[in-house]
Protein backbone atom coordinates (compact mmCIF):
# COMPACT_ATOMS: atom_id res chain seq x y z
CA UNK A 1 0.00 0.00 0.00
CA UNK A 2 1.08 3.84 -0.94
CA UNK A 3 1.26 5.96 1.66
CA UNK A 4 2.26 9.70 1.25
CA UNK A 5 2.49 11.95 4.14
CA UNK A 6 4.36 14.67 2.53
CA UNK A 7 2.96 15.93 -1.08
CA UNK A 8 6.13 17.95 -2.08
CA UNK A 9 9.66 16.78 -1.32
CA UNK A 10 11.41 19.54 -3.07
CA UNK A 11 14.00 16.24 -4.97
CA UNK A 12 12.45 17.09 -8.36
CA UNK A 13 13.84 20.87 -8.24
CA UNK A 14 16.07 20.30 -9.76
CA UNK A 15 15.12 18.56 -13.14
CA UNK A 16 15.20 15.09 -11.97
CA UNK A 17 12.81 12.33 -10.48
CA UNK A 18 13.08 8.97 -9.12
CA UNK A 19 11.84 5.37 -11.18
CA UNK A 20 10.45 2.69 -9.18
CA UNK A 21 13.84 1.29 -8.33
CA UNK A 22 15.17 4.71 -6.79
CA UNK A 23 17.62 5.52 -9.85
CA UNK A 24 17.30 9.21 -10.54
CA UNK A 25 16.31 10.51 -14.31
CA UNK A 26 15.61 13.70 -15.82
CA UNK A 27 11.93 14.62 -15.88
CA UNK A 28 12.29 15.00 -19.68
CA UNK A 29 13.62 11.21 -20.39
CA UNK A 30 12.11 8.95 -22.42
CA UNK A 31 10.69 6.89 -19.93
CA UNK A 32 9.09 9.59 -17.41
CA UNK A 33 7.65 11.21 -21.50
CA UNK A 34 5.76 7.78 -21.46
CA UNK A 35 4.70 7.66 -18.22
CA UNK A 36 3.53 11.21 -18.04
CA UNK A 37 1.25 10.78 -21.11
CA UNK A 38 -0.30 7.32 -19.27
CA UNK A 39 -0.84 9.70 -16.81
CA UNK A 40 -2.80 12.36 -18.74
CA UNK A 41 -4.79 9.24 -20.35
CA UNK A 42 -6.24 8.58 -17.13
CA UNK A 43 -6.83 12.01 -16.01
CA UNK A 44 -9.02 12.35 -19.31
CA UNK A 45 -10.76 9.36 -18.30
CA UNK A 46 -11.61 10.82 -14.76
CA UNK A 47 -13.26 13.62 -16.96
CA UNK A 48 -15.11 11.20 -19.15
CA UNK A 49 -16.16 9.59 -15.75
CA UNK A 50 -17.55 12.44 -13.98
CA UNK A 51 -19.74 13.58 -17.16
CA UNK A 52 -21.17 9.71 -17.68
CA UNK A 53 -24.53 9.23 -16.33
CA UNK A 54 -24.20 5.57 -16.47
CA UNK A 55 -23.14 4.09 -13.55
CA UNK A 56 -22.14 0.50 -15.05
CA UNK A 57 -19.59 2.45 -18.14
CA UNK A 58 -18.43 4.65 -14.96
CA UNK A 59 -17.31 1.32 -13.23
CA UNK A 60 -15.33 0.21 -16.72
CA UNK A 61 -13.91 3.83 -16.40
CA UNK A 62 -13.02 3.37 -13.25
CA UNK A 63 -11.54 0.02 -13.97
CA UNK A 64 -9.44 1.51 -16.80
CA UNK A 65 -7.95 3.55 -14.66
CA UNK A 66 -6.66 1.27 -11.84
CA UNK A 67 -5.37 -0.66 -14.99
CA UNK A 68 -3.48 2.75 -15.88
CA UNK A 69 -2.42 3.18 -12.12
CA UNK A 70 -0.64 -0.23 -12.59
CA UNK A 71 0.77 0.04 -16.02
CA UNK A 72 2.17 3.42 -14.78
CA UNK A 73 3.67 1.60 -11.92
CA UNK A 74 5.39 -0.99 -14.55
CA UNK A 75 6.81 1.47 -16.44
CA UNK A 76 8.09 3.27 -13.61
CA UNK A 77 10.77 0.13 -12.92
CA UNK A 78 12.92 0.21 -15.70
CA UNK A 79 14.39 -3.59 -15.29
CA UNK A 80 12.90 -6.96 -16.50
CA UNK A 81 10.47 -8.63 -14.18
CA UNK A 82 12.50 -11.12 -13.23
CA UNK A 83 15.21 -8.47 -11.58
CA UNK A 84 12.22 -8.40 -8.70
CA UNK A 85 9.51 -11.24 -8.08
CA UNK A 86 7.47 -8.50 -6.32
CA UNK A 87 7.14 -6.12 -9.27
CA UNK A 88 3.50 -4.97 -10.11
CA UNK A 89 3.13 -5.49 -14.04
CA UNK A 90 0.40 -5.08 -16.47
CA UNK A 91 -0.64 -8.77 -17.64
CA UNK A 92 -1.84 -10.41 -20.60
CA UNK A 93 -5.14 -11.36 -19.40
CA UNK A 94 -5.76 -7.12 -18.79
CA UNK A 95 -5.34 -6.47 -22.63
CA UNK A 96 -7.73 -9.40 -23.11
CA UNK A 97 -10.58 -8.31 -21.16
CA UNK A 98 -10.40 -4.92 -23.30
CA UNK A 99 -10.51 -7.06 -26.28
CA UNK A 100 -13.68 -9.17 -24.62
CA UNK A 101 -15.24 -5.17 -23.56
CA UNK A 102 -14.25 -3.87 -27.53
CA UNK A 103 -16.40 -6.77 -28.80
CA UNK A 104 -18.97 -6.59 -27.08
CA UNK A 105 -19.41 -2.65 -27.36
CA UNK A 106 -18.95 -3.23 -31.13
CA UNK A 107 -21.81 -5.84 -31.92
CA UNK A 108 -24.64 -3.30 -31.88
CA UNK A 109 -22.43 -1.24 -34.14
CA UNK A 110 -23.21 -0.91 -37.90
CA UNK A 111 -20.24 -1.52 -40.02
CA UNK A 112 -18.38 1.93 -40.74
CA UNK A 113 -17.62 2.93 -44.57
CA UNK A 114 -15.85 5.72 -43.62
CA UNK A 115 -13.63 7.36 -40.68
CA UNK A 116 -15.00 9.08 -37.80
CA UNK A 117 -14.27 12.55 -37.50
CA UNK A 118 -14.10 13.23 -32.97
CA UNK A 119 -17.14 14.52 -32.11
CA UNK A 120 -20.88 13.64 -31.22
CA UNK A 121 -21.85 13.57 -27.62
CA UNK A 122 -20.47 15.25 -25.48
CA UNK A 123 -19.10 12.00 -23.87
CA UNK A 124 -17.72 10.45 -26.96
CA UNK A 125 -16.15 13.69 -27.83
CA UNK A 126 -13.94 13.45 -24.69
CA UNK A 127 -13.63 9.10 -25.61
CA UNK A 128 -11.91 10.38 -29.16
CA UNK A 129 -10.10 13.19 -26.38
CA UNK A 130 -8.84 9.86 -24.54
CA UNK A 131 -8.06 7.92 -27.87
CA UNK A 132 -5.57 10.25 -28.88
CA UNK A 133 -3.79 10.62 -25.70
CA UNK A 134 -3.63 6.81 -25.05
CA UNK A 135 -2.17 6.65 -28.78
CA UNK A 136 0.46 9.13 -27.94
CA UNK A 137 1.02 6.81 -24.74
CA UNK A 138 1.64 3.98 -26.84
CA UNK A 139 3.95 6.25 -29.14
CA UNK A 140 5.68 7.03 -26.26
CA UNK A 141 6.05 3.47 -25.12
CA UNK A 142 7.68 2.56 -28.36
CA UNK A 143 9.66 4.91 -28.46
CA UNK A 144 10.90 4.23 -25.34
CA UNK A 145 11.10 0.14 -25.87
CA UNK A 146 13.56 0.85 -29.02
CA UNK A 147 16.11 2.33 -26.01
CA UNK A 148 14.82 0.18 -22.43
CA UNK A 149 12.97 -2.40 -21.38
CA UNK A 150 9.02 -2.01 -22.05
CA UNK A 151 6.94 -4.90 -21.20
CA UNK A 152 5.36 -5.93 -24.43
CA UNK A 153 1.84 -6.03 -22.80
CA UNK A 154 2.17 -2.39 -21.77
CA UNK A 155 1.89 -1.24 -25.60
CA UNK A 156 -0.64 -3.96 -26.36
CA UNK A 157 -2.42 -2.47 -23.21
CA UNK A 158 -2.55 1.20 -24.74
CA UNK A 159 -3.45 0.16 -28.08
CA UNK A 160 -6.22 -1.92 -27.23
CA UNK A 161 -7.51 0.69 -25.20
CA UNK A 162 -7.53 3.18 -27.41
CA UNK A 163 -9.61 0.93 -29.71
CA UNK A 164 -11.74 0.37 -26.73
CA UNK A 165 -12.51 4.20 -26.31
CA UNK A 166 -13.27 4.54 -30.13
CA UNK A 167 -15.47 1.75 -29.83
CA UNK A 168 -17.13 3.45 -26.37
CA UNK A 169 -17.17 6.76 -28.30
CA UNK A 170 -19.47 5.25 -31.42
CA UNK A 171 -21.67 3.01 -28.51
CA UNK A 172 -22.38 6.71 -26.48
CA UNK A 173 -22.89 8.15 -29.86
CA UNK A 174 -26.36 6.57 -30.19
CA UNK A 175 -24.72 3.11 -31.08
CA UNK A 176 -23.31 5.28 -34.13
CA UNK A 177 -26.15 7.20 -35.17
CA UNK A 178 -24.72 10.68 -34.28
CA UNK A 179 -21.04 9.87 -35.36
CA UNK A 180 -19.66 12.55 -37.65
CA UNK A 181 -18.16 10.76 -40.84
CA UNK A 182 -15.04 11.98 -42.74
CA UNK A 183 -16.30 13.10 -46.55
CA UNK A 184 -12.84 12.79 -48.28
CA UNK A 185 -12.37 16.37 -50.23
CA UNK A 186 -15.71 17.73 -48.92
CA UNK A 187 -14.28 21.77 -48.47
CA UNK A 188 -12.08 21.35 -51.55
CA UNK A 189 -12.76 23.73 -54.49
CA UNK A 190 -14.20 22.98 -57.32
CA UNK A 191 -11.86 24.17 -60.09
CA UNK A 192 -14.01 22.94 -63.16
Amino acid sequence: MVQLTRIYTKGGDRGKTSLGDGTRVLKNSLRIDAIGDVDETNATLGLICAHMENGVLQEEIRSLQQDLFDLGADLCCPLPPESSASRLQIQEERVKVLERRIDFYNEDLDPLNSFVLPGGTFVSSYLHLGRTISRRAERACVSLAQKEYVNPFVIQYLNRLSDFLFVLSRYLNDFGKKDILWIPGKNRKNTE
